[in-house]
């Protein structure tokens, strides 16, 4: 047995999973939150039992102390040395990354040049490798890009009909995110639809509080729907997805706010939560639109609309499918969701099994056995992912 941490570093907090490798069995599942406040948060499960800390956690630092102590002061670990390598999710790996890597002194050089692209998420990545490999010097410490599944796009998917030399110049183009996650369900979907891999054309569907999907035909990713940055694509929670660009000066000049205030807008104020001036959340709006909400109505059917044209397009650039999975927070546990999605293509012969559909978070087939394209939900699984990729440079060496 190997064991190896799976970490998930955000800008205010650190997601983590300690895994046996090759079984994939979780020893302990934690999450520290609000770091940087004095109220910050920690958490730590293992064996059915929970473990949880408010207090002070100033930085990444602190946060990667208190989960190596928490191993130790539970015997989750005996020592330190039993942890052979130690997984890394980063957010932007540029064109400069195509697959997961060793870090090395110039692996961090280059994700900290790419940090322009992920202002919040890779210094706050770069934190917690650089604590973890104090920590735990005689470990293996693999970067894992969320960007790094849509490498393999062609140039018709991932560049923008601008001026060439901007790309040149400044690599401006799609880049895409989630592409853990994407990879994982998209490798789980082959394996149940029983085809080869090489042969399959598959929609995978990550809605949560951001939401992308990716046109995967075997087993790569040839396009997705976040861009150059998150922002792009369908509507989120808070984030408006495609939009005209000319609507950013016209905001500007019209509200009265600068170019930073108008992409907080698009960000933060958008979504969901703008259209129905009710929530950001899936839960929220569902409910409003049962009480006869006419702003949460109309967000829904906005969200259905902007996710239902990207399968469309996709059905094009795979001319057809096999599957269609839904994964995430609301792709996992929203029902009605799924339904008003599927129901948007039954003239393409699918079929909804309503028994199945009404299941919250867990794998199954949401189709029924007739209907000509499967309908799956796969819940993600990004640390795995994280924990394979570690695993493998280890029984590579």
């Amino acid at each position: 047995m190997t064991k190896v941490l799976a970490i998930n570093a955000g800008s205010s907090s650190l997601k983590f999973q300690l895994l046996a490798m090759p079984s994939e069995e979780v020893l302990t599942v934690g999450l520290v939150e609000r770091i940087g406040l004095t109220d910050g948060v920690f958490k730590i499960e293992f064996k059915d039992e929970e473990v949880k800390k408010t207090l002070d956690i100033p930085n990444h630092t602190k946060a990667v102390e208190l989960l190596m102590d928490a191993l130790l002061e539970n015997k989750i670990v005996e020592s330190f040395d039993e942890i052979a390598g130690v997984g890394h999710r980063v957010v932007h790996g540029g064109e400069k990354f195509g697959s997961s890597v060793v870090v090395t002194p110039e692996v961090l050089a280059d994700i900290e040049a790419l940090s322009d692209l992920a202002p919040l998420h890779n210094p706050a990545n770069m934190t917690g490798i650089k604590a973890f490999v104090e920590k735990l010097p005689n470990a293996i410490s693999v970067a894992v890009f969320d960007t790094a599944f849509h490498q393999t796009m062609p140039a018709t998917s991932y560049l923008y009909p601008i001026k060439h030399d901007l790309y040149k110049k400044h690599a401006i183009r799609k880049y895409g995110f989630h592409g853990t996650s994407h990879q994982f369900v998209s490798e789980r979907a082959i394996a149940l639809l029983g085809l080869p891999a090489d042969k399959t054309r598959i929609i995978t569907v990550h809605i949560g509080n951001g939401g992308s999907l990716t046109a995967v035909k075997g087993g790569k990713s040839i396009d997705t729907s976040m861009g150059f940055t998150p922002l792009a694509g369908i509507m989120m929670g808070t984030r408006s997805g495609d939009v005209d660009p000319a609507v950013v000066p016209y905001i500007m000049e019209k509200e009265g706010i600068d170019v930073n205030q108008a992409v907080d807008l698009l960000n933060k104020q958008s979504g969901l939560v703008g259209v129905s001036e009710l929530s950001s959340d899936m839960r929220d709006i569902t409910s409003g639109v049962e009480a006869g909400n006419v702003g949460a109505k109309l967000a829904f059917d906005l969200f259905i609309k902007r996710i239902t044209d990207y399968i469309g397009s996709y059905l094009m650039t795979l001319g057809g499918a096999d599957a269609i999975v839904f994964t995430a927070g609301i792709g996992e546990n929203a029902g009605v969701v799924r339904k008003a999605i599927l129901e948007k293509l039954a003239f393409l012969g699918v079929e909804i099994n309503e028994e199945a559909n009404n299941t919250r978070g867990q794998e199954l087939l949401v189709s029924t056995a007739d209907s000509k394209i499967k309908a799956f939900v796969i819940p993600t699984n990004e640390e795995i992912m994280i924990a394979r990729d570690t695993f493998s440079f280890l029984t590579s060496t």
